[in-house]
């Protein structure tokens, strides 16, 4: 009997059934070596998207958008004054910063959250800040820190309008409700800071030292807060503690008696060391609220920058593990926080009464 025909059938299956084998390992190596190489792009994207420092940078600094959470976020207007005009549009415009937007008279980048003037291929203009002035292009924008302090302003009003309007109705009985909470922080203020640094003369600076007070205080608990409508670091911007430190310098100058200016261009020192205490004198009147202004934002922003910093481990480590390490002591330094946003608020009016009374304080024989 001729087997050969069935021997050439067995070798055609064998054959076909190795050429679906090799071509299925291939297939499937082919499809290993992909996703491997995906993943490896994938991990050094996230390698390289996730940089500690820009990532606490970019929490502790200003923004022109509000996040709610994840990717969700509100676009905040921008207000732009120019050589040209004054210019204004969302910045949703600017999609995130992937996005130029051309207005009236320029087109504008978002670099870092800061707008700049595109002039030309790669040259850029950015906008006016305390330090670099320019009058081709200031933003005047509407920012996250601002929209924290109008909340801030908001909150002040609801409480000291209510705390009022109790005082009235229930004149002569005891306090009640937030009355009963406010009046012992508003006479710890007044006992314990205006009356001892100031003197006699302490009631017509209790509303500014109250302010001063409050505001700090419920701005530092805002900032204290890791969602909406909290989040921002508005006591840990330097234009903010800059415009609190220049109130108190002016305050303290404007009240500031015969003696005091005596002391400063006249003290009782021989005239030939006049022109050596002069400068001396003039520099103590500008290095005090300048200590005042340093202090808060230095302290403020440490303390988010290193709860953001045990945060970032997590990330830095590729470890949930660190989490064990990491989250107690993020939780212990929000604790601290609580401590300091009211310690930051309490030396700071503190130290503003003490100048106030050194102004006024009357010369004593």
């Amino acid at each position: 009997m001729d087997f050969s025909h069935i021997l050439k059938t067995k070798k055609i299956a064998l054959s076909l059934v190795l050429g679906v084998f090799l071509t299925f390992c291939t297939c499937k190596t082919f499809a290993i070596q992909q996703e491997e190489a995906t993943h490896e792009a994938a991990k050094t994207e996230t390698e390289k998207e996730f940089n500690p420092s820009e990532v606490i940078l970019e929490h502790i600094a200003d923004s022109h958008f509000l996040h709610l959470g994840g990717e969700v976020s509100i676009a905040l207007p921008i207000v732009l004054y120019t050589d040209k005009g004054l210019e204004t549009f969302s910045a949703a415009k600017f999609e995130h910063g992937h996005a130029d937007y051309t207005g009236k008279y320029y087109t504008y980048r978002l670099i870092k959250d800061k707008v700049n003037i595109v002039e030309g291929a790669d040259a850029l203009l950015p906008a006016a800040t305390v330090l670099k002035l320019n009058k081709k292009l200031i933003d005047l924008s509407i920012t996250r820190n601002v929209v924290s302090m109008w909340l801030s302003i908001v909150i002040l009003l609801v409480i000291f309008l209510s705390v009022s309007s109790a005082y009235k109705k229930r004149e002569g009985k005891a306090p009640k409700g937030l009355q009963s909470f406010m009046e012992p922080i508003i006479m710890f203020v007044r006992d314990d800071i205006a009356r001892p640094n100031i003197g006699y003369k302490y009631q017509r600076f209790m509303p500014l030292l109250l302010t001063i007070f409050f505001f700090i205080w419920v701005n530092n608990l805002i900032g204290l807060v890791p969602f909406f409508p909290g989040g921002a670091n508005l006591t840990g911007n330097i234009a903010v503690t800059f415009v609190l430190a220049l109130i108190t310098l002016i305050i303290v100058n404007i009240n500031g008696n015969k003696y005091y200016w005596k002391h400063i261009f006249a003290p009782d020192v021989p005239v030939w060391l006049y022109p050596i205490m002069w400068p001396v004198e003039l520099v103590g009147i500008i290095s005090k609220p300048f200590a005042l202004m340093i202090r808060l934002f230095a302290n403020i922003t440490a303390g988010h920058i290193i709860v953001l910093s045990l945060i970032s481990l997590i990330f830095v480590f590729k470890s949930a593990y660190v989490s064990v390490v990491s989250v107690p002591f993020v939780v212990f330094m929000d604790v601290l926080e609580l401590l300091v946003a009211a310690l930051q608020a309490f030396i700071f009016t503190l130290l503003t009464a003490l100048f106030i009374g050194t102004a006024i304080e009357e010369h004593h024989h």
